[in-house]
């Protein structure tokens, strides 16, 4: 066996190991869930996903949005791409086509939604500057606009480059031949195309079909398979066996789509040679073409505009002045800037690893003699990881990875990333390899080189460029994606992206937007460096191909060999000291998961840090879904040192894991509590209203939460699903106490109706919809209300005539036996016996013997539940509420 067989091999080999054990196993392992019960293997889970019809509704509704979507993304593709190849527009229009249709690839897609909603909604941008309301927003419209804008850059980079590299004489030869315009167009243009256009379909298909990010901002009622799958996972009581039935049957379009993929791959038309043909004048054609185009693009920057915008502006839609304190106020907050620095962090070691994965593989498929099973394997690899969805794979590393060193760390992000986008840029290195001479390796061993010498000192230099790419594809797809990393990211690796979905649960869009413009000029600027390198490179190496004497060829390749050798050392030697291992900043930091609002986030630091703690602690928050899920899913694994969560969830966490330590500390209040958590809020529920809305809309003030159900509010009002949420429980414990069951579901039913669009995952989310007024009337927690109301927003709270019932919040200290476990124990204690007088500001109900509620800020008709509050409880309330539907 030669030398060279050896070397590849190995590199094989530890692509190969890689991708086992990062790939091959989690995703066994998740499949393993759906099918072991507690009693071992079952079907049960299944029979119990698919006999929903909300699921199958779901699965349904995903196929006909994607399938539409796909559709309407390769047509406007096509038509910009036809624009740009084979039109004489101005180069100008040409260039501005080119860089719009990538322009989404730079942010996060759910920040796609939150664009629509202030975009399109109707108190948006757009809405306010036309003076109506062009459509809907939530549901179906919403979500073709999004995963449209989604999908175009791929559909529009695939398109476009295939059109580049079809010969334009048989566009001649069509016309010389008699053939009429539509002819000549089919031949030469399209049934070239069709493998192209097939696989922009596929994939954008694909994409929209297992995408997460927009639906949670603008799916409304029209459910789709990620928010299902999302729900199962993190929802107010998490399946997570349903939970991996829901990712199984994701992956089923991923095994279509790898069929139709390479079948489709005979499809396409390669040329020898490519003739530069004089396109014929048409003016007509050129007009159309352009226009339409420049149309598309101005579509498409409109949405994005008011990015721009909401940020400077001091209060949207009701404070329309200018200000910099939003901009100041992110730039102030070192949590945020911390989250960046993990996000380019991240990204750039994606880049570093992934583009040496993809580097070893392609010189595998492309460079070398090993047997074509070695071959297969990797394109079959490539593949997968192209098909695979983001949601999936995170799943499957959560299950993997949870209790192991990798759990929280910067290395298991990286690893992901690495592994979800493999595809496309080993595709681009293979492609780029495969282009070059041959013969070099076998001159090289003739002239007694090595294969290895061969690779760093001629085909690296002449590769360089590609390589370039392949590094900014990694960096610019690891600082966007969302769907993997939000369950595997900890309190000190978060990254910008997860960091956005949180702050939707606290409807901060200041710093969400401000947030996505750091992403986006990051991006854009990581593009228009590396690109510029690269092109730089690849014009150096075609002057150095025009030169005569060897051994300025052999000098010139040496040179930019040893840069490349010299910029991977050094991030191999960064790689070494900054330890991706770690768990992000200084472990010896007490992490704090917490689900509260942000004014008890506020009043929390406040009281931490005025007591000698600052500094010493991280505050990482949670949607209570989230955070209920990670706290079932990971237990004694958890990051967390402290949390403080809805008590009902603590409650059965403890049963299920053991996971907390007793309080040490006296906690004197005035009901009993578990002797491992203490209260530290009780929030309740009230209705809410936009003053504004309901004057213009004539609406009649509610006074119950019976009123809801009358048909004069239909598509006025917005709730929580209590399957998401815990915040939707207090509603429904209202209806049940006061109706009881049966007439609590036929109330229930009228007011999911009269809800439409505006059923809502998130607790805050009706307050959103309410504030941006898109409804007019929401139930959410009625403090939050209060708060708005008192900054002098056009908003309102009603006590309703059932009660305001209240669910309690505790905190816990997890029992980890580590340093730290002492500190968050008297941490724990600071809050409570330091803490709660600032806390009675916001949520004003006693607690504990000594308290009194303020009278003035007090509800009218406090109550409690008749029965205890349990996840069993919650689980029956949720069977009632799909009942409903």
């Amino acid at each position: 066996m030669n030398r060279k067989n050896k070397e590849t091999k190995l590199i094989f080999t530890a692509v190969g190991l890689l991708f086992a054990v990062f790939l091959m196993i989690p995703v066994i392992g998740l499949l393993a869930k759906s099918f072991l019960g507690e009693n071992g293997f079952t079907f049960a889970f299944y029979r119990e996903v698919f006999g929903t019809k909300g699921f199958v509704r779901a699965l349904g509704n995903s196929f006909l949005i994607s399938g539409i979507s796909a559709l309407v993304t390769t047509a406007l593709a096509f038509f910009m791409a036809y624009t740009v190849n084979y039109t004489n527009a101005d180069r100008r229009i040409k260039k501005i086509i080119g860089a719009v249709a990538v322009l989404p690839m730079f942010l996060p897609t759910i920040t796609y939604g939150f664009a629509i909603i202030y975009s399109f909604g109707k108190e948006g941008l757009l809405t306010k500057i036309l003076g109506r309301q062009l459509f809907p927003i939530y549901g179906f419209n919403g979500l073709l606009l999004g995963y449209v804008i989604y999908t175009l850059p791929v559909c529009y980079v695939l398109v476009s480059n295939a059109m580049a590299y079809i010969d334009k004489k048989f566009m001649t030869v069509s016309r010389l031949m008699g053939d009429n315009a539509f002819t000549t167009f089919r031949m030469t243009v399209v049934r070239p195309l069709l493998g192209t256009l097939a696989a922009s379909f596929v994939q954008a298909f694909f994409l929209s079909f297992t995408d997460f990010g927009i639906p949670a901002a603008v799916g409304g009622q029209f459910e789709v398979l990620a928010s299902v799958l999302y729900r199962q996972m993190l929802g107010s009581v998490p399946n997570f066996n349903n939970g991996a039935v829901v990712a199984m049957v994701m992956l089923i379009p991923s095994v279509v789509s790898i069929v139709l993929l390479k079948y489709l791959e005979k499809y396409n038309v390669r040329y020898n040679r490519i003739a530069q043909e004089d396109l014929k004048k048409s003016p007509v054609r050129d007009i159309i073409f352009g226009c339409f185009s420049v149309l598309i693009c101005i579509g498409i920057v409109s949405i994005f505009a008011v990015i721009f915008v909401i940020p400077f502006v001091e209060e949207w839609p009701y404070r329309i002045h200018f200000t910099m304190e939003n901009i100041w106020k992110v730039i102030r907050d070192t949590e945020l800037f911390d989250v960046y620095m993990n996000s380019i962090y991240v990204a750039f070691y994606t880049a570093v690893f992934g583009t040496l994965i993809v580097y070893g593989s392609a010189l595998v498929t492309a460079r070398s003699q090993v047997n074509k099973w070695f071959k297969q394997v990797i394109d079959g690899i490539a593949m997968v990881t192209n098909t695979i969805p983001g949601m999936v794979l995170g799943l499957a590393f959560l299950f993997c990875f949870s209790g192991s060193s990798l759990q929280n760390t910067f290395l298991i992000l990286v690893i992901c990333n690495t592994i979800h986008f493999f595809s496309t840029p080993y595709l681009m290195m293979k492609e780029s390899l495969a282009k070059l001479n041959a013969s070099w390796e076998t001159t090289a061993m003739l002239m007694g080189d090595s294969w290895i010498k061969t690779i760093l000192r001629v085909v690296t230099p002449n590769a360089i460029s590609t390589i370039i790419r392949v590094f900014s594809y990694y960096f610019i797809n690891a600082m966007v994606t969302i769907s993997a990393v939000i369950f595997l990211a900890g309190a000190r690796t978060m990254v910008i992206t997860t960091k956005i979905k949180q702050l939707q649960y606290y409807n901060k869009y200041n710093e969400i937007f401000i947030l996505s413009l750091l992403l986006l000029f990051t991006n854009m600027a990581a593009k228009f460096l590396l690109n510029c390198l690269a092109d730089r490179k690849s014009r150096s190496g075609e002057n150095v191909k025009k030169e005569t004497h060897r051994t300025q060829i052999a000098s010139a390749k040496m040179r930019t060999a040893r840069r490349v050798i010299a910029v991977f050392a050094a991030a191999v030697l960064v790689i070494s000291t900054v330890s991706l291992g770690s768990g992000g900043r200084n472990s010896q930091l007490v992490v704090i998961y917490s689900n509260a609002d942000d004014e008890a986030v506020e009043a929390i630091k406040q009281t931490l840090d005025e007591n000698g703690y600052q500094g010493k602690y991280i505050l990482q928050t949670f949607g209570t879904s989230e955070l209920g899920g990670k706290l079932l899913a990971e237990g004694k694994n958890l990051e967390a040192d402290l949390i403080t969560m809805s008590t009902f969830y603590i409650d059965s966490a403890q049963e299920q894991n053991q996971m907390f330590q007793e309080i040490t500390f006296p906690v004197n209040t005035t009901e009993e509590f578990p002797s491992y958590c203490a209260p530290i809020t009780a929030q309740e529920g009230a209705l809410i209203i936009n003053t504004k809305v309901m004057e213009s809309s004539g609406l009649p003030v509610p006074k119950s939460i019976k009123d809801l159900a009358d048909p004069i509010y239909k598509d006025m009002i917005s709730v929580t699903d209590v399957s998401s949420s815990s915040t939707a429980w207090l509603l429904l414990q209202a209806l049940i106490d006061a109706y009881g069951e049966n007439e609590a579901k036929e109330l229930l039913a009228a007011i999911y109706e009269n809800a439409g669009p505006h059923v809502e995952d998130s607790g805050s989310g009706p307050l959103k919809k309410v504030r941006a007024g898109e409804a007019a009337i929401g139930f959410g927690l009625r403090h939050q209300a209060a708060a708005d109301k008192k900054a002098g927003l056009p908003i309102d709270y009603i006590d309703p005539a059932e009660g305001n019932f209240s669910l309690t919040e505790s905190l816990a200290v997890l029992a980890k036996d580590t340093k730290r476990e002492q500190t968050a124990m008297e941490m724990a204690q600071c809050i409570i016996e330091n803490g709660r007088k600032k806390l009675q500001e916001t949520y004003p109900n006693a607690l504990y013997k000594g308290e009194t509620t303020d009278p003035e800020n007090a509800s009218a008709n406090p109550k409690t539940y008749k029965e205890m509050l349990t996840v069993e409880l919650l689980e029956k309330h949720q069977k009632l509420s799909e009942e409903c539907k």
